[in-house]
């Protein structure tokens, strides 16, 4: 029996495996990096999956690793140590947490909706574990202060209680399920204030742009704008389904006798609808917009435009890296 043929050297496993440029190559490029499996993953797998990854980047590859071999090594390594620096991430801030998270949070919120203190507790808990996911897979060239962090995170959370709170005394007039649509709204409104805040460095500085070979061209305020508005309609769309489907599905249950005579399986029932929401939503919406999106030169701000021009001025489009 021969050996399998070396594996060339020259894969890039800096990109994704699959064209980015197509809505189905994003989805299926973030059912792997959201996939709740990695979390069961032992350190020493982590390390093994660094180490073929790091080898491989330095030109070294193992007799015998076949491409496959190498793409899951890539994604392993890509759902628990940092793209920029490098360093194991926060369990609870991987991608990979994100499904099993938001299903107990948003079950949560979605069960416990009816008494202000359950209101307050859970709306707090989730954009606790906001702040920390937006702090684990922050952009590496722009560091977040504590200061910042803290002003986003105190802001998200008083956006998000006073939302809930505001719409919750507006509701109680109204039909049952209407209710049930509070804490959609509350995170919804908390997203619109906790993703600028944490990155309104890059609203005041801007955020590099490039070529489409990757030189980079300078900063850029409308596309850190851009970026921003993205990642808040893909951060809704992925809350949308599984905080809007769950309440119609409970409140014809909560009709049925089944509900009435077992009422402790409200919560179960509601946190494994939400998961099964989440499963499907949270990589589809990451996928919504190319990770590397784009913008004509001609919206660009007048001096950024000048200075583009000056160097290049055969030059249309712009690129930037639009973050999670």
């Amino acid at each position: 029996q021969k050996m399998p043929p070396s594996l060339p050297a020259t894969i890039n496993i800096r990109e994704p495996r699959w064209d980015q440029s197509t809505f189905q190559g994003r989805a299926k490029h973030f059912f792997m990096v959201t996939d709740p499996r990695n979390l069961l993953l032992s350190g020493a797998t982590l390390e093994e999956a660094r180490r073929v990854v790091e080898n491989y980047r330095a030109g070294t590859v193992p007799p015998g690793l076949t491409e496959d071999q190498l793409w899951r090594a890539k994604y392993i390594y890509d759902s628990a140590f940092h793209p920029d620096t490098g360093e194991k991430m926060l369990l609870v801030g991987r991608m990979s947490a994100q499904v099993p998270m938001n299903m107990t949070i948003t079950g949560c919120m979605l069960t416990f909706y009816r008494t202000t203190p359950a209101v307050l507790f859970w709306q707090w808990v989730n954009q606790s574990f906001n702040a920390i996911v937006n702090y684990t897979n922050r952009s590496g060239d722009a560091p977040i202060t504590p200061s910042q962090l803290g002003t986003a995170y105190v802001s998200a959370t008083t956006g998000a209680v006073v939302t809930a709170l505001g719409l919750k005394s507006l509701t109680k007039h109204l039909p049952a399920i209407i209710g049930r649509y509070v804490p959609f709204a509350a995170v919804a409104a908390a997203n619109c204030i906790n993703i600028p805040l944490m990155r309104q460095r890059e609203l005041k500085l801007g955020i590099p742009i490039t070529d489409e070979n990757g030189n980079r061209l300078g900063e850029s305020t409308a596309a850190a704008q851009k970026a921003i508005f993205q990642v808040v309609v893909s951060r809704i769309g992925m809350a949308a389904p599984a905080m809007a489907i769950p309440p119609v599905i409970m409140n014809a249950l909560e009709k049925r006798a089944f509900l009435k005579r077992y009422p402790y399986l409200n919560a179960p029932l509601q946190v494994g609808l939400v998961g099964l929401c989440l499963v499907f939503a949270t990589p589809l919406c990451c996928a919504l917009f190319p990770q590397k999106s784009s913008m004509p030169v001609s919206r660009l701000e007048p001096e950024v435009q000048a200075r583009i021009r000056e160097k290049d001025p055969g030059l249309e489009t712009v690129y930037f890296n639009k973050g999670l």
